[in-house]
């Protein structure tokens, strides 16, 4: 059986894709276990039958189409009008343009395609330093994952089995602490290099914002729709797409929905195929894990080996981050969160909280080697080698693991709501 995990696991270093190794490895352990191939069916009907699950292919929809409607640029005209004046300038731009974005575009890589060629140029013409503004957008790629309406957040609430509403609320607050982290590094180092930064100015702001009001509009509408009770998560990410194709159709005019709505829905189709294909097979290996009883196994060898939730977090935060480094987060989601969360649950973490530390592992983990798909995606955006770039990043790593200890330590930031 170790012979086969090795030959899977370089299987998928050459590049076998990783539906195809779980499977694999799925039919193999359910052939070793003597347990029925057809735990794996009922895991993807369970799948199927999620009330949950459409809200994925809409709101994967109005990130792609925001993507080809020209949001970015006038994100980051707003954002540049309202915040350029701040030291730090186009980096905290920058910042809060990524988080915004990324909260729609679900981390897979459209926000440093999309923006990072947009805000590279820009930052190297105030002197930022071109490792500063490498290693910003390579990290900035996967902010915004704790903000509604994040793909990340919603599969953790589908395979966690966790309210979703409470889900958007809890990474509200540890969200925000790491932009305003990351603000306070990038005033820093725009006050050390002399980096230009403008001066407000009402006319400019006022012209931003009548270009960007619909599109600053549309989180607004999705937290008030959702948390207001007017709709479900399903019918929230149905409006959002409707709200973005008749945004971009018609006020903009942007996208043409003769020429370009067919291209976009078969994006938007390979996207999402692509996370509920390894999503299926992944929770299917999850089913055969737990008829195994390897979480109950995990558990008996933790409660004889950590006596205290101290213990268990800090081991916890160590195991996630070699998680983070080797797996995506939507594959990571469905193996790893029923393993642990019946663990966390017996050391008193409370699930909510226990979401915002497993999605703030897995958001570093984008950064970091040796399979940080914000490092593959930059380094072909930038023409950058990896390692470069992962060098580049460590400033930032260095924030953002300060802040998993602050996430990790003081719940109340997650559970301010309760």
């Amino acid at each position: 059986m170790l012979y086969l995990v090795i030959v899977l696991v370089l299987l998928a270093l050459f590049g076998l894709p990783l539906f195809a190794v779980l499977g694999a490895g799925s039919l193999f352990f359910a052939h070793n276990a003597d347990l029925d191939s057809a735990l794996l069916i009922v895991e993807l009907n369970r799948l199927a039958t999620s009330p949950n699950l459409t809200a994925i292919p809409m709101f994967t929809f109005a990130g792609v189409a925001l993507a080809a409607g020209g949001a970015p640029q006038r994100l980051i005209r707003l954002f540049n009008a309202l915040l350029g004046w701040l030291p730090g300038g186009l980096a905290i731009v920058a910042i809060a343009t990524c988080a915004f974005f990324t909260s729609f575009s679900g981390a897979s890589g459209v926000t440093i395609l999309a923006l990072g060629g947009l805000l590279y140029p820009v930052l190297r013409k105030v002197h930022y330093p071109e490792r500063f503004a490498l290693g910003l957008l390579t990290t900035s790629g996967s902010l915004g994952l704790l903000f509604a309406p994040s793909l990340a957040i919603l599969l953790y609430g589908v395979v966690a089995g966790v309210n979703i509403d409470e889900m958007f609320l809890a990474g509200i607050v540890p969200g925000a602490v790491l932009m305003i982290m990351l603000g306070i590094y990038a005033g820093i180092t725009g006050a050390r290099f002399g980096v230009h930064h403008h001066t407000f100015t009402w006319h400019v702001a006022i012209r931003a914002m009548r270009s960007a009001y619909t599109d600053i509009l549309l989180p607004i509408l999705i937290i008030v729709g959702i948390f207001g009770g007017f709709v479900t998560i399903s019918e929230a990410a149905a409006c959002t797409a409707l709200y973005v194709l008749v945004q971009e159709s018609f006020i903009h005019r942007s996208i043409s929905l003769k020429s370009q709505l067919v291209p976009l829905l078969a994006d938007t189709a390979v996207l999402v195929g692509s996370i509920l294909i390894i999503l299926g097979v992944a929770m299917g290996l999850t089913n055969l894990m737990i008829d195994a009883q390897l979480p109950m196994k995990l558990l008996a060898w933790m409660e004889g080996s950590i006596d205290s939730q101290l213990k268990f977090l800090i081991l916890l935060n160590i195991f996630l981050l070699a998680v983070g480094a080797m797996m995506d987060i939507f594959s990571a989601t469905v193996v790893i969160v029923p393993l642990i969360l019946p663990v966390a649950q017996r050391f008193g973490v409370d699930p909510v909280h226990l979401g915002i530390i497993f999605l703030a592992n897995l958001e570093i983990g984008y950064s970091t080697p040796p399979v940080g798909i914000n490092l593959f995606i930059a380094s072909q955006r930038f023409e950058k080698p990896i390692l470069g770039l992962f060098r580049a990043t460590l400033p930032f790593l260095g924030i953002m693991l300060a802040w998993l200890i602050i996430v990790t330590y003081v719940p109340l930031l997650s559970l301010w709501w309760q």
